[in-house]
C-alpha cells in the first residue's frame, strides 16, 4: 500500500517541455498530466521560459504555432542558461511543497537546472523527486557530459526508465542504489483515431497505387536516415511500386543525406515533408504508410514506436539499445542489425509479400495493450513510495 500522502488526490508538478515549446518531450509530458488528472491528482506542468539559446537549437523554431492546451494547468518560468530562475523555481517549490516532482531528463545540458531545482525543492523534507531518464548517456557525447549527468542523478530520489539499457546506465554510473522501475514507453494515443488509408492518402497528395515506407521525426545522425537511403537504393527495391516518406525536420546539415539520394537517383522515389510535422498531420503521415522503419545506430526507446502502436502500424526497427525490446521480431515486424544490406534485405520481405502487413497489424493491435499511460503513473508513485522507505 502507498503512505497516506500517496493515496487519495496528489499534487503533483512536471518539470520538462510543454506548450508553447514544440515536439516529442513537450507531447509526453502532456499526454502524461492528463494521465495523473484521470488518477484525481491536482497536476501542474513547469516548463522552460528559455530551453536552448538559439545558437544551440538545430532546428527552425523551439516553439508550437498551434494553439494550446486548455484542459491543463502550464508554468512557463524555468531558464535552463540562469541560475537566478533555477533558484527562483527552487525555493517556490520548496515553499509549495507538493507530494511529488516528475523531472524530465533527456540531456546532460539541462542537469545544472533541473538538478539545482530538485536539490531545493527537497530541502522541505515532504517533496520526492523521482526523474523519467530517456537518457544518462546521450547518444551524441560531449566532454563535460558525466558531471553534468551526475548533478542531477545525484538529486534525484528515484527513477523511472523506458528501457532497460538505460537502467543498466544508471547502475554502471553508480546510482543502482536509488530506487529505479523499468517501463515501456506508453502509446502516444493524442493524435487522433486511426484515419482510413485513402483518407490519409488524399490528405497528402500520394498515389494510392503505391506502397510507403515511412521515416518520421526529427533527422540526426543517430537515427540512421543516411542507412536507410542507402537500403532504399538496393536494385530489388527499384523497382517495386513502393516510395519512401521522410517526415521531419533537419538537425543537422541536410548535404550528406542530399548526396546519397543523388549518388543513387533516389529522388523520384522519395516523399519529402522536411519540415516540422504539426500534430494534427501526424495521423495522416501514419495512417498512409504501410511500414515505419527506424534505422537507428544507437537508441534507448522511441516515441516514434508508440505512435505506430497507436495507428497499428507494423515496424522495422533495428537491434539497439532499447528499440526491439518494444517489437517482437516477426509479430509487428522486423528487428535486424543496423546496416543497409540487412534493412534492405527486411524491406524486400515486406514489399514482396503483401500478405505480412495484415498479420503484423494484428500484431501490433494485440501487443499495443500492455501500453497505458496508468502504468507510467503508477510507477512514478510506486518510485516515490519506495524512496520514502529509503
Amino acid at each position: 500500500m502507498l503512505p497516506a500522502t500517496f493515496n487519495g488526490c496528489m499534487k503533483i508538478i512536471i518539470i520538462g517541455p510543454a506548450y508553447p515549446l514544440r515536439g516529442g518531450l513537450a507531447t509526453y509530458n502532456e499526454r502524461l498530466a492528463r494521465a495523473f488528472q484521470a488518477a484525481g491528482d491536482e497536476v501542474r506542468l513547469l516548463t522552460f521560459s528559455l530551453q536552448y539559446p538559439d545558437f544551440l537549437f538545430p532546428g527552425q523554431t523551439q516553439f508550437s504555432t498551434e494553439p494550446g492546451p486548455i484542459d491543463l494547468e502550464i508554468e512557463v518560468s524555468l531558464n535552463s542558461v540562469n541560475p537566478l530562475s533555477w533558484l527562483q523555481v527552487g525555493r517556490r517549490l520548496r515553499r509549495e511543497r507538493p507530494d511529488l516532482v516528475v523531472f524530465r531528463f533527456w540531456l546532460p545540458f539541462m542537469g545544472p537546472a533541473l538538478g539545482t531545482v530538485a536539490r531545493l525543492v527537497r530541502g522541505n523534507g515532504h517533496t520526492r523527486c523521482v526523474a523519467i531518464t530517456d537518457n544518462v548517456i546521450p547518444h551524441e557525447q560531449r566532454p563535460g557530459d558525466r558531471p553534468l549527468t551526475r548533478y542531477f542523478l545525484s538529486a534525484c530520489d528515484g527513477f523511472v526508465s523506458m528501457s532497460r539499457s538505460v537502467l543498466g546506465d544508471l547502475q554502471r554510473l553508480g546510482f543502482g542504489q536509488k530506487p529505479a522501475l523499468y517501463r515501456p514507453h506508453p502509446l502516444y494515443d493524442n493524435f487522433g483515431p486511426i484515419k482510413p488509408r485513402a483518407a490519409a492518402l488524399a490528405q497528402l497528395g500520394l498515389a494510392a497505387n503505391t506502397r510507403y515506407l515511412l521515416f518520421f521525426g526529427f533527422i540526426r545522425a543517430y537515427k540512421g536516415l543516411d542507412v536507410l537511403l542507402e537500403a532504399f537504393a538496393d536494385a530489388r527495391l527499384a523497382g517495386l511500386p513502393v516510395k519512401l516518406i521522410i517526415a521531419g525536420e533537419f538537425y543537422e546539415d541536410a548535404a550528406p543525406y542530399e548526396a546519397i539520394i543523388q549518388q543513387h537517383q533516389l529522388e523520384g522515389r522519395l516523399v519529402r515533408a522536411t519540415d516540422f510535422i504539426p500534430n494534427e498531420k501526424v495521423a495522416d503521415y501514419f495512417c498512409a504508410a504501410d511500414l515505419v522503419v527506424q534505422p537507428y545506430k544507437n537508441a534507448t526507446q522511441s516515441g516514434v514506436s508508440q505512435i505506430a502502436y497507436h495507428f497499428e502500424r507494423p515496424m522495422l526497427v533495428t537491434d539497439v539499445g532499447g528499440l526491439a525490446e518494444l517489437i517482437p521480431d516477426g509479430e509487428v515486424g522486423y528487428v535486424v542489425p543496423p546496416n543497409a544490406r540487412a534493412i534492405a534485405d527486411a524491406l524486400v520481405d515486406f514489399c514482396t509479400h503483401p500478405e505480412k502487413q495484415a498479420f503484423f497489424e494484428e500484431g501490433t493491435r494485440e501487443v499495443k495493450k500492455q501500453f497505458s499511460w496508468e502504468v507510467m503513473v503508477a510507477a512514478l508513485k510506486e518510485v516515490a513510495e519506495k524512496a520514502i522507505k529509503n
